[in-house]
């Protein structure tokens, strides 16, 4: 099984600068976010579920989607996405590896207290773009593209298709 990590979102986004700097609505910050953390998860293997507060909304029912792969989470009106979190933490097997990114010092202590592993916004958001570089240096060096079965090969068999291919053999 996949380690676990669970990001309280607008925790998150409300360390990272570039939200601000862009002058990036809510929304719009949101989706950034959950995209860099899809590139992420790709990168580093984790199965991944973001959280975001419905608590000062009129959202009745909690709603999940899936984008990339990344479990998002909006929690219902009177639920805050720490609650939420810290019952994903009590329901993961004690065997399974749980991380838990979030700057709220309450939160970080019950996850903790529950056998997850914390850290805060600003460390995750440094693991996010140190590991989607590493990942992209990887994918460089691999001449890998994500579409072209062919490059994955190894050349002797490129060798055997490119004759077949052209009709040599």
């Amino acid at each position: 099984m996949k380690p676990l990590l669970l990001v309280d979102g607008y925790n998150v986004i409300g360390a990272w600068n570039v939200p601000k700097e862009e002058h990036l609505s809510i929304d719009e910050a949101r989706e950034r976010l959950v995209h860099l953390i899809a590139d992420y998860a790709g990168y580093s293997g984790e199965e991944v579920i973001v959280v975001f507060d419905g608590h000062y909304t009129d959202r009745t029912t909690r709603s999940k989607t899936t984008v990339h792969g990344v479990e998002v989470i909006f929690t219902k009106h009177a639920e805050s996405a720490d609650n939420y979190i810290e019952t994903l933490c009590a329901q993961a097997p004690k065997w399974r590896q749980v991380r838990v990114a979030t700057s709220d010092s309450t939160e970080q202590t019950v996850a903790l207290g529950r056998g997850a592993v914390r850290i805060s916004s600003r460390e995750f958001l440094v693991q996010l773009s140190q590991t989607r570089a590493v990942g992209r240096v990887r994918m460089k060096d691999e001449k890998v593209s994500r579409g072209d079965i062919f490059s994955r090969l190894p050349p002797h068999q490129r060798e055997i298709f490119e004759r077949m291919r052209r009709g040599l053999d």
